[in-house]
């Protein structure tokens, strides 16, 4: 039989030397295992005279028994040491400030916003949200809207065009939201009153204007509206919108291929530095068009010219959100920065009304 003490010391500063439990446990089948140090001794009492068993037996077994003694307290020593650096790679300053959460932190576009201020507004002069495709055809961008063949706005320094379709349909990137009036006038029989708001396209980069920008057109058709109504409506509108008392506004002569006659609307302000105040002061800016519907737009329409009239307008809301927030550069909607972000942006849950006042 071999030496049982060197066999337990060697097993003893194996047991101390494990620096995890998975050494620990190679320790153990290297000692206990079925072909382990202690286990090829225990083999050997079948081949020993009962005299040597006597001797040898409790020998062999008190071995095992000390080697399992000492893997066991090993093993709850290290476990405690790993525990130990869990927690203190875990730790948590509990002093520190809470995290905000996403209701805080997070920030709602001022194009979002904007958007659902108009809603707001319009909403409750009784007026409906249309919606239409981003990606138009010739006709509804341009033909139907009465702008003839030849007219610059078709050309391609102003629109981007796409890759015709099966049938040999011109497609393009709407110029304007105007084809949502004329679809939902062919879908939906008079009286209308709708916004449509949402993205257009025009080949433009600037410090006002941009590629991707985003637009609001109304629309009213009925027996009996007219330019009255119209200047009613917009002036109600700046009065919400801007939030202030009394807007003086004013119509110059223009013309729009889809209205008739047509006009681009002013209102009074007063410049102070970058800020733009509205209601006040000498000066004048031009914030939107507008213009009796022409007949051949409504003719386009399936409605008979003769029966029917209406108003449109239409407005950028990239820029009144400028004008009305004083932000100095329409590109910097669009550059996903962050620090923008957080210092125009709004609470999630600051949603604009009538009531509560839009920007409250």
């Amino acid at each position: 039989m071999a030496d049982l003490d060197a066999i337990e010391s060697d097993i003893c500063q194996a047991i101390a030397g494990a620096a995890d439990e998975a050494a620990l446990e190679a320790v153990r089948i290297a000692a206990l295992g079925k072909k382990g140090s202690v286990s090829e001794q225990l083999k050997s009492l079948g081949t020993m005279s009962p005299e040597e068993r006597r001797t040898a037996g409790p020998a062999l077994n008190g071995l095992r028994d000390r080697v399992t003694e000492a893997i066991a307290a090993r093993k709850t020593v290290l476990k405690a040491e790993g525990l130990a650096a869990r927690l203190a790679a875990e730790a948590v300053d509990v002093t520190l400030p809470v995290r905000a959460s996403a209701l805080d932190s997070g920030r709602i576009h001022p194009v979002s916003q904007v958007i659902d201020e108009i809603t707001a507004i319009f909403g409750d002069l009784g007026f409906s949200v249309a919606e239409g495709p981003d990606i138009e055809t010739d006709y509804y961008n341009f033909t139907a809207l009465n702008f003839p063949v030849g007219h610059p706005a078709r050309e391609m320094h102003d629109t981007f065009f796409l890759p015709p379709a099966a049938d040999g349909e011109k497609l393009l990137l709407r110029t304007h939201t105007s084809p949502v009036q004329m679809r939902t006038m062919q879908r939906q029989a008079p009286p209308i009153r709708i916004i449509a708001p949402g993205r257009t396209y025009r080949n433009d980069s600037d410090q006002t204007h941009t590629p991707m920008f985003h637009q609001v057109e109304g629309l009213v058709i009925d027996r009996s509206s007219h330019i009255g109504h119209l200047k009613w409506l917009l002036e109600a509108f700046c009065r919400a919108f801007f939030e202030v008392e009394k807007v003086e506004m004013r119509m110059r002569p223009s013309f729009f291929p889809f209205t008739e006659p047509s006009m681009e609307v002013d209102i009074r302000c007063k410049r102070v530095g970058n800020e733009v105040r509205f209601g006040e002061g000498d000066d004048w800016l031009e914030i939107l068009g507008c213009g009796m519907v022409h007949p051949n737009v409504i003719r386009h329409a399936g409605l008979d010219p003769d029966e029917y009239q209406g108003f449109a307008f239409g407005m950028g809301i990239d820029r009144i959100a400028m004008l009305k927030y004083g932000m100095p550069d329409l590109r910097a909607f669009f550059d996903a920065d962050i620090r923008w972000l957080a210092h125009y942006g709004f609470r999630p849950l600051d949603l604009p009304t009538l009531v509560g006042g839009l920007s409250s």
